[in-house]
């Protein structure tokens, strides 16, 4: 079986031919889509147009969970299956929504320049960081990830908040605008869909304490980014730790990437050797499924 890693990495499995192509390099994968029945899929956007080159493809096997980068309809037009791998990067993405957390309340970024400017101590009181500890974080979603991260928060002294789109029998679930108001730290943890985009708009964000931290881990359209911009330009909010973007890769000249108070990364709170390990676990699996004609794990389409 005929397998197209679509990721700029090598991967060997007993019985499978891994292909490799990097998600920048079109014209290898337009070489690689006619003889492909399985594409491990990440995040580069798979098109009807790429379905189309491919008239092999069996399987668009999602490595994370996120399937909004691939035309669903187009796939299930074609009797192209899609399945996912929910909670396999929960860990790594709840410990790195911790970590930018942390960033942005340490004012990381700045300090960070200043040391490799050679400036040392800072004079100016604006440079002094915050605590998690006696703070309250509200997380955006009530999954695997968010509970994970709850229980991180818990640890080092924050009281946690969380909304789900059902109410929940726990004390501390609340309303999205509730959870909003009552928020020093709101973090992301939502599938993007037509309901959750833009779900924090420029309203919602005006509904959190001055200098709140934001921080989205999930994907970029579920901020408003020009709100975003605009609440941290005005220093209505006191920063923001990013991981994904509404334009991927992001453009350098986004105002985002010029302000200390944000600490960024190019969406890979996912990537960790530990999380590709589970990724291809469920990815074998799931060709090993489709070679015998048993259910595939995790269908979508």
């Amino acid at each position: 079986m005929r397998v197209l890693l679509h990721y700029d990495m090598e991967h060997e499995e007993p019985g499978l031919d891994i292909v490799s192509c990097s998600e920048q390099d079109d014209e290898r994968l337009a070489e690689l889509l006619p003889d492909t029945e399985v594409i491990w899929h990440v995040l580069r956007p798979l098109t009807a147009a790429d379905m189309d080159r491919a008239p092999k493809l069996r399987l668009i096997q999602k490595l994370g969970t996120g399937v909004n980068t691939i035309d669903l309809d187009a796939a299930a037009e074609r009797g192209i299956a899609v399945a996912n791998m929910p909670g396999r990067n929960a860990q790594a993405v709840a410990e790195t929504s911790l970590l930018l957390t942390l960033a942005a309340l340490r004012k990381v970024v700045a300090f960070d320049a200043r040391t490799r400017r050679g400036e040392g101590w800072p004079a100016d009181r604006a440079l002094v960081g915050g605590e998690l500890a006696g703070r309250t974080v509200g997380l955006l979603g009530g999954g695997e990830i968010a509970g994970l991260l709850r229980g991180m928060l818990e640890a080092v002294g924050a009281t946690v908040l969380f909304t789900s789109r059902t109410p929940r029998p726990d004390p501390a679930w609340r309303e999205l605008d509730d959870l909003l108001r009552a928020s020093d730290v709101v973090s992301v943890h939502v599938p993007l869909t037509d309901e959750t985009r833009h779900l924090l708009d420029a309203e919602r964000l005006a509904l959190l304490p001055e200098g709140a931290i934001v921080v989205n881990t999930a994907r970029g359209a579920v901020i408003d980014e020009a709100a975003l911009i605009a609440a941290l330009e005005s220093g209505r909010l006191g920063g923001a730790g990013l991981d994904v973007f509404e334009e991927e890769p992001v453009d350098p000249g986004n105002p985002l990437l010029a302000m200390d108070n944000v600490v960024v990364m190019p969406h890979v709170a996912w990537l960790t050797g530990e999380t590709w390990e589970r990724y291809f676990a469920v990815a074998v699996e799931n060709c090993r499924r489709l070679m015998r004609g048993d259910d595939l794990l995790h269908r979508v389409v």
